[in-house]
């Protein structure tokens, strides 16, 4: 099995991207969710994007933003990818898809069943598994239900999200199997601001549980 990739998302600030992209991330995600506590600035996260590493992944975090909104910001920061967190339809996917590749945020609760994907498959690259906490568009430390994210890793790419920190990744990535992690809450020493300790940590648990994959 390829080695799971490693997300660290609601970067604020270019000290937390370099310390993340130095440890081996792959991805690093940008909230432009305006009610998120890790909210950020178009032009901060140009900044950011800008020093960072081409083979870094810059992806952006959109809650019900419209196709034509998310297309200009994007292209303005530059974004690799393209996070959709809210309730956007299968053909907000399929129109960004066509500029970027499309992440698809599902808020895995009660009642929820992997038909749900059918409708975004054509259009995303993977699918982020976050928890459901109502009201509420990630970064809660809830933990996502990672018997139904197993059943969806092995016919779809994964991105397991919710509740993920250094004590449990390499448990999460061993049962599950998904294509990548991702993490925001779960190593911050305060929201937004990223803890240089529970990074390494988080990315020591990552490699442990890559080795025995």
């Amino acid at each position: 099995m390829p080695r799971v990739r490693v997300k660290i998302c609601g970067i604020t600030n270019l000290t937390d991207a370099k310390a993340a992209v130095d440890l081996g991330a792959a991805a690093l995600g940008f909230n432009f969710y305006e009610k998120s506590v890790r909210n950020i600035s178009p032009a901060n996260a140009y900044k950011i994007i800008r020093a960072l590493p081409k083979k870094i992944e810059a992806v952006g975090v959109f809650v019900n933003w419209s196709p034509e909104a998310i297309v200009a910001l994007a292209r303005a920061v530059d974004l690799d990818t393209v996070q959709l967190h809210g309730e956007e339809p299968a053909a907000t996917a399929q129109v960004l898809a066509n500029y970027f590749q499309v992440t698809k945020a599902m808020r895995v609760g009660k009642g929820f069943g992997l038909s749900q994907l059918k409708p975004f498959q054509s259009a995303v690259r993977a699918f982020l598994f976050d928890a459901d906490k109502p009201g509420a568009y990630g970064g809660t430390g809830h933990r996502t239900d990672w018997t139904i994210a197993r059943r969806a890793a092995k016919t779809h790419d994964i991105i397991l999200a919710g509740g993920l920190t250094p004590e449990n990744v390499a448990e999460a990535i061993l049962d599950v199997r998904p294509y990548a992690v991702d993490v925001a809450s779960g190593v911050e020493s305060t929201p937004g601001k990223k803890s240089r300790a529970k990074l390494r940590q988080f990315f020591a648990e990552v490699s442990r549980a890559n080795r025995q994959l």
